[in-house]
């Protein structure tokens, strides 16, 4: 019974960390999650080096590369402006500009 187990342990462990790598229904894989932190990172940089929008009132979350702006800018154009830099940052698929204007 010893034997067996130390025979089959390493076999169950690699089996775990795989599956904990793999997504789900409703969970990202880890190599997705990662992609879409760089996405949201790269997106938050690019807000706050434009001089016409405001990065620190816009929220940005990224999933499977769809990106949510929230929060609130001062004007139409700011609210535009932060959709267009959004949608120019590479692995971008779709943004979702739930920006209010003040």
């Amino acid at each position: 019974m010893n034997n067996l187990i130390r025979r089959f342990a390493p076999i169950a462990l690699i089996a775990f960390v795989l599956s904990a790598c793999a997504g789900t229904a409703n969970k990202q894989s880890t190599g997705a999650y990662i992609d879409d932190v760089a996405v949201t990172a790269k997106v938050k940089t690019s807000l706050i080096e434009a001089p016409e929008t405001k990065a620190r009132d816009i929220q940005v979350e990224t999933y499977n590369g769809v990106v949510q702006l929230s929060g609130f800018v001062d004007s139409a154009s700011e609210k535009a402006a932060a959709e267009r830099l959004a949608r120019e940052v590479a692995g971008v698929q779709r943004v979702d500009n739930k920006l209010s204007v003040k």
